[in-house]
């Protein structure tokens, strides 16, 4: 599974998570404890309220939601930052339970959902006041080029967020870490949601470990800017079980 999710991505994500939308929201904060939703409005308090003092993003921009899946972080950008939003997937299943949802909120208006890869964005460079991805770079085969891409559509002085899983670094936190992830998760997640929910939790531990060992925090925050992103951050969740990275895109919005 580990190799299959690096070397054909979007087919392994797509096969990963197209079980999973009926019961995905409720099921996704029961195992993780509560902490995926928290971990998603940190995230999304970097599109909304910005670093310096004043919003990101105002009413009238547009935002794009990359990995967007049943449009949870799409209907917090929209609440938060009153603009329009754009949410894309690769898997079709998620995003019609995502077009439900929007339409049962009564957002249909103003979040498009769209089909489509992120690291082959159908959208002109310079595109977005703001952009978001979640738990994206151990789907894709090259993090460095999917990060290029997606800041290729930022507009300069434009804000890119990121919510990721993460490896906690502490010697007390990381063997119950390894042990949730290896026993408790894949067991939680076959009795609350079947197979499907088995599959995906005996395949996140390994996966996020895997991916850290290869592209640690350096690494990652240094393909931030490289990709054109400044004033990079990052933040770690619920005791490094979650990371969440920001930046602004560079630009004439800099000078």
């Amino acid at each position: 599974m580990q190799v299959r999710s690096r070397t054909e991505p979007n087919r392994f994500a797509r096969e990963l998570f197209d079980g999973l939308p009926a019961r995905y929201d409720l099921l996704a904060e029961l195992l993780s404890f509560g902490q995926n939703g928290r971990w998603r409005t940190a995230m999304v308090d970097h599109v909304a309220d910005g670093d310096r003092g004043s919003p990101a993003v105002h009413p009238g921009d547009t935002v794009l939601d990359v990995a967007t899946g049943t449009a949870g972080v799409a209907l917090m950008l929209e609440e938060r930052t009153g603009a329009r939003v754009v949410g894309l997937d690769l898997t079709e299943a998620m995003l019609r339970q995502g077009r439900q949802n929007v339409a049962d909120r009564g957002r249909s208006e103003r979040i498009a959902l769209l089909l489509g890869q992120g690291e082959r964005l159908p959208f002109a460079d310079a595109s977005f006041a703001g952009l978001t991805f979640t738990y994206l770079l151990r789907y894709v085969a090259d993090p460095a080029a999917a990060l290029a891409e997606l800041a290729r559509v930022v507009r300069p002085g434009g804000v890119m967020a990121s919510l990721e899983f993460h490896v906690p670094s502490s010697p007390l936190w990381r063997p119950l870490w390894w042990l949730y992830t290896r026993a408790v998760l894949p067991v939680g997640g076959a009795l609350l949601g079947g197979r499907e929910w088995f599959d995906v939790g005996r395949f996140l531990g390994p996966s996020i470990s895997g991916h850290y060992r290869r592209y640690d925090d350096g690494w990652t925050i240094e393909a931030w800017r490289r990709a054109g992103l400044v004033d990079v951050g990052l933040q770690m969740m619920s005791l490094g079980g979650g990371v969440v990275m920001w930046g602004r895109k560079a630009g004439r919005a800099d000078d």
